[in-house]
């Protein structure tokens, strides 16, 4: 389902835009408003998984592009969010060992985009993503995703290694991209494999990593330690197809 709104102002709008059920990522707030539409529109916020950012009115006047914010602004997803369990039931529908991408902290949209491409060209069944300090479903994602957005499934979960260990659980092994892991092509990534990549600046989180089955560097040959997440996670998708082709 394509939102044709991303950023809406006023509180009218705001609150209508709950009410619909349209999936808010991110809610600014005047901070210390005591005014009932306000504590009305945080109310609706609590209910989901919307962030609540509580700030001065120049950061919302910095952000707001009408000037007529009235005390709130909402980002909205740009596309709606799946559920995990959708995108098992995708894998399974077409009688595939589930293939997931898992990202812990991609705060580029560019990257987000691209990545959700690549995911949809390798057979990825879907991605993971996390509730906070990530990007969302934004129109620069859309957009970068060159389309793959509306074939792709995105979920968005509130603990990234809580809903690992439930994968786990239905049989689920996870690989950790780690410089300092084991080459790719030596690091079994057949069968139901959930491909964890990390932020662009510090990798993969301590919590995150140590919830991983495996861990995989990809070899490289330069003068610089490291690649940009979407290349990274193309390399290490496409390793996983590579290592599938063989077992038929």
């Amino acid at each position: 389902m394509r939102y044709e709104e991303f950023t809406i102002e006023g509180r009218n709008a705001v609150l209508e835009a709950f009410r619909a059920g349209k999936t808010i990522d991110k809610l600014y707030v005047l901070k210390g408003c005591q005014d009932g539409p306000i504590q009305s529109i945080v109310r609706e916020a609590k209910k989901g998984d919307t962030i609540i950012n509580f700030v001065e009115k120049e950061r919302l006047d910095q952000i707001s592009t009408t000037g007529r914010h009235q005390g709130v602004i909402a980002n909205a997803a740009a596309y709606e969010y799946a559920e995990v369990d959708d995108i098992l039931a995708a894998a399974e529908a077409k009688g595939e060992a589930p293939f997931l991408i898992l990202l812990d902290g991609i705060e580029d949209p560019h990257n987000l985009g691209a990545i959700i491409r690549t995911a949809n060209q390798a057979g990825a069944h879907g991605i993971i993503i996390p509730k906070r300090r990530a990007v969302g479903l934004t129109a620069v994602v859309a957009k970068t995703s060159a389309g793959a957005i509306n074939y792709t499934p995105v979920a968005k979960v509130t603990n990234l290694v809580r809903t690992m260990e439930d994968l786990k659980k239905k049989g689920i092994w996870f690989v950790c991209a780690d410089m300092d892991g084991d080459v790719m092509y030596r690091v079994n990534m057949t069968g139901p494999i959930g491909l964890v990549i990390g932020n662009e600046g510090n990798g993969v989180s301590r919590l995150v990593r140590e919830a991983c089955d495996m861990t995989a560097c990809i070899p490289m040959k330069g003068d610089v330690d490291s690649l940009n997440a979407s290349v990274a996670t193309g390399i290490l998708a496409y390793e996983i197809v590579r290592q599938r082709g063989l077992q038929k």
